[in-house]
């Protein structure tokens, strides 16, 4: 008797071929900003998100006379980031509001990794513009700026402004999510705009989390997908981690 042949059913090949818990080619170019006292280019497939880190000797007004220092951020999308132009926000007379929400969230992101109070009075400003937009700015800006934040709080130590190392710790970011019944980590757009569950994770090198947004885009999902998706993420940080050290050693 003839065995019935049995349907098998392949999810489609990541992009690039990559494997479920692969990144994409990651790229973090230390310096890349000749003026500001700490930049970095980061690169995440073709997502590309430029950082740069001012200083400035003063504090918001929450802040001044405590003797804390302050760290915050600005995000924006270039015109030509996505396959069609956008407006400039500036032209619109107002930021819109997942502008506003990614950039309170790099700041919350970079002030897990210092010690305000060693920083001292001052305040560094990560600014966060998107060249390239492929899934995963909010995850690129985060890393990119650490290494820029990094680079700006050694410059002031070159001039003898700062004695000590307010940087207590590592922070990096990075997508993951659900696409095809299966975890996959760093999203691109095109899985990113058809996942079942997509989160983003924040955490420190050591893997202690600093932020997680996670949502279900139809169906409820267990608590252990959870799990696993914050398994994976934070195998991706580790490995984030390693390449903002390399970057650092190099820039």
């Amino acid at each position: 008797m003839a065995r019935r042949a049995r349907a098998c059913y392949l999810r489609p090949m990541r992009t690039n071929g990559r494997g479920d818990r692969d990144l994409r080619k990651i790229a973090l170019e230390a310096g890349f900003s000749k003026h500001a006292e700490g930049s970095c280019l980061a690169r995440f497939g073709d997502t590309h998100v430029l950082c740069t880190a001012s200083i400035d000797d003063k504090v918001p007004p929450h802040v001044y006379g405590t003797g804390a220092g302050w760290v915050t951020a600005e995000y924006g999308m270039l015109p030509r980031s996505t396959h069609e132009r956008m407006q400039r926000e500036a032209a619109r007379g107002k930021q819109q509001g997942r502008t506003l929400e990614i950039q309170r969230l790099v700041g919350r992101a970079l002030r897990a990794a210092v010690d305000l109070r060693a920083l001292g009075p001052r305040t560094i400003t990560l600014d966060c513009d998107v060249i390239q937009a492929d899934g995963g700015t909010r995850t690129a800006a985060i890393t990119g700026a650490y290494v820029a934040l990094v680079l700006a709080v050694r410059s002031l130590q070159r001039s003898k402004k700062l004695a000590g190392d307010p940087v207590k710790r590592s922070v990096a970011a990075v997508s993951v999510g659900i696409v095809g019944g299966q975890v996959c980590l760093d999203l691109d757009y095109a899985e990113d705009s058809t996942a079942e569950v997509d989160m983003n994770v924040v955490a420190t090198g050591d893997g202690a989390l600093v932020e997680v947004q996670g949502t279900a885009e139809g169906k409820p999902f267990p608590r252990a997908d959870l799990d696993r998706m914050l398994d994976a993420a934070l195998e991706g940080i580790a490995r984030l981690k390693a390449l903002q050290d390399l970057a650092l050693r190099v820039g």
